[in-house]
């Protein structure tokens, strides 16, 4: 989408719509999803099975070939994505959904409770799937993959991304 300092990864019918807060300020400068230093969405994906090897930053647009996109909740992109307004949160959160109605994956996976609580008015929100769908398809929470966020290791990442495996079929 022009404008966007980072483009989303997306297409038609994705399996996953991963969904970050917002860019990192190393993202944003190179250009790819995920590129700081010590984030851990590229081997959590892997180690989930949701790709067949590990990817780089760089590689993020070839997430498409695996039936997996990724775009943000807010555009702008922060040194910590604290430096978020609740009103940031709360538009980024109506676009998504105009999004992923528009795009229809099978999937959305929001990555961080605390943004998605804020965002969508879900205070009491659990990691895990939501009961409400957003652009209607089915939402699940997961952790932030930030090397920021100590309270989910790297297996503990891989374990709640792999729930979000297409059914076998």
């Amino acid at each position: 989408m022009p404008g966007k300092p980072l483009r989303d990864v997306i297409g038609p019918g994705l399996d996953v719509l991963f969904c970050g807060i917002n860019p990192s300020l190393r993202s944003a400068e190179r250009g790819h999803h995920f590129a700081r230093p010590g984030n851990r969405f590229w081997p959590a994906i892997h180690r989930a099975g949701l790709t067949p090897r590990l990817m780089a930053p760089e590689e993020d647009m070839d997430l498409l070939d695996h039936g997996l996109g990724v775009t943000n909740v807010v555009d702008r992109p922060t040194r910590t994505a604290a430096e978020l307004s609740p009103e940031e949160l709360r538009a980024g959160a109506a676009a998504l959904d105009d999004l992923v109605a528009r795009y229809r994956p099978r999937a959305l996976a929001v990555l961080g409770i605390t943004a998605y609580r804020l965002g969508f008015g879900r205070p009491r929100a659990a990691i895990g799937l939501q009961p409400e769908r957003v652009g209607g398809a089915a939402t699940w929470v997961v952790p932030n993959p930030s090397g920021l966020n100590a309270h989910h290791q790297l297996p503990d990442l891989a374990r709640l991304y792999g729930q979000l495996r297409p059914p076998a079929g």
